[in-house]
């Protein structure tokens, strides 16, 4: 095969455009489904543990296979990989809006979530092997602030949709998008590749982690419905346990791994997904609990749900790329650490909310939010990167995207186990909002211990990627 070298300067912001609009598309629907969750439950005549499912299957699948599609990114081609990620979402996103029922439509997000995983880990690795490490902050920081707009953005798009056409919608919008995207990616992005290593899928380690994560969050939301001491439920959580055992023996016996668990003797890198997982944990459950306290105890329409959010997305994409120009001269440590103690008061205000208050007693937390994931994406991403070699892109942005994605899972049905738990839907909000906070401050601890600043002495040659002609 004829290969060619080229400079990234005519193409590497172009390629950062292109990659950013299909990184837009899969972030957007981890959130705008929330505010639209009244709306499918009662089209479908879904119970609460089912819309929990609608939001846990997208990030469960997403989670399980997102080193699967970090590994398939660098072994047989970034852009080839991205581009299969773009069709299977398209179509699962057709799929979803099309659903006659609540089973439908759950598969459907599952299947979403599959074109998610390989899409989101090459967006990443292609940026990694685009931009040279003294520019790579700038370039993560502009990538990891259309992630965290997307995030914030979604209810307000989902509310102006349900409100004004239907649930339907939200799914079906990806469609042209997608079309879009699968049309201009062969123009701005080039194939790049990991040529160092054989090329091999692990298999035994999908399934062992898949069955892991899958039969942790069964048991955390089907808890309530079986009760905790119910067998199904306990033998979930003892399958979860031995599945996560295998994964890690195999991983570690592997001749080509799924999970190269030889990242994580670099501290900056474990510490950087470690912080992720606790933003996952305690940020996910978070905001599906927040837009229904906001329509079922505050009674706001879905516009006004959605709307609520606009200041918090404001200041994440004011804040986000400056944060990552920051990082590139300070480092990340202290910069998530603040902004995750951020987050920790966000929620821990919002235990005082009750069942009458006004837009601006919920102000003041979506402001403390708003510069907490602003200072926290931004930071955590680029540690993470910049720990790895431009080789293992790939596998690196799975890794932590996989962190983000697992705590997400997990964390809604965590945080579903503590409000199904309670006697009043007020009491469990506040009590998960608690526990959110916790983790939060629990991953500030981790991000300060743990990360350090990755040094570049030499200064940035003319950076060159291999391509096919």
């Amino acid at each position: 095969m004829k290969q060619r070298l080229v400079t990234e300067e005519n193409k590497k912001w172009w390629t950062l455009a292109a990659v950013s609009v299909g990184l837009f598309m899969i972030m957007l629907d981890n959130t705008i489904v929330n505010v639209a969750l009244p709306s499918i439950r009662r089209s479908l005549g879904m119970s609460l543990g089912q819309l929990e499912w609608i939001v846990a299957g997208y990030a469960l699948t997403f989670a399980a296979f997102m080193l699967t599609g970090g590994k398939l990114a660098d072994f047989v081609g970034r852009r080839r990989i991205f581009m299969i990620g773009l069709v299977v979402f398209t179509g699962a996103s057709l799929a979803c809006g099309l659903a006659p029922s609540g089973g439908f439509l759950i598969g459907s997000r599952v299947v979403q979530g599959l074109g998610g995983a390989l899409m989101n880990p090459a967006t990443l690795s292609i940026i990694t092997a685009t931009f040279a490490p003294r520019e790579r902050g700038r370039a993560i920081g502009i990538w990891a602030g259309v992630s965290a707009m997307a995030l914030a953005i979604g209810p307000l798009v989902g509310g102006l949709l349900v409100e004004h056409a239907n649930w339907n919608w939200i799914f079906f919008i990806n469609v042209p998008v997608g079309v879009i995207g699968f049309l201009t990616a062969p123009i701005f992005i080039e194939e790049t590749r990991d040529q160092s290593a054989e090329q091999r899928l692990d298999i035994p380690g999908l399934v062992a982690s898949a069955i892991a994560l899958f039969s942790l969050t069964y048991a955390f939301i089907e808890a309530n419905t079986y009760g905790w001491t119910d067998a199904r439920i306990l033998a979930a959580f003892a399958v979860a346990a031995v599945a996560a055992a295998a994964f890690v023996l195999l991983e570690r016996q592997q001749r080509a791994p799924m999970l190269d668990l030889s990242l994580f003797r670099n501290r900056t890198f474990a510490g950087a997904n470690g912080s992720m997982l606790f933003v996952g944990l305690a940020m996910f459950g978070t905001f599906f609990f927040v837009s229904l306290y906001m329509q079922n105890v505050l009674r706001y329409s879905p516009v006004q749900a959605g709307a609520s959010f606009l200041p918090m997305t404001l200041l994440i994409i004011l804040i986000a790329p400056r944060a990552g120009a920051l990082t590139d001269r300070v480092g990340s440590r202290w910069l998530v650490g603040f902004g995750m103690t951020m987050l920790a008061v966000m929620l821990f205000y919002y235990t005082q909310l009750g069942a009458h208050e006004s837009f601006w007693k919920i102000l003041p937390g979506l402001l403390i939010g708003g510069i907490g994931m602003g200072s926290t994406m931004t930071p955590l991403t680029a540690a993470a990167m910049s720990a790895v070699s431009a080789d293992k892109a790939g596998v690196g942005s799975a890794v932590l995207n996989s962190a983000r994605q697992v705590g997400g899972s997990v964390g809604i049905a965590v945080m579903g186990a503590i409000v199904g738990s309670s006697t009043t839907y007020l009491g469990g909000f506040h009590d998960a909002l608690r526990v959110g906070s916790l983790l939060c401050l629990v991953g500030a601890g981790v991000a300060v211990l743990a990360v350090r600043k990755i040094e570049h002495p030499h200064p940035a040659p003319q950076h060159q990627v291999a391509v096919e002609a």
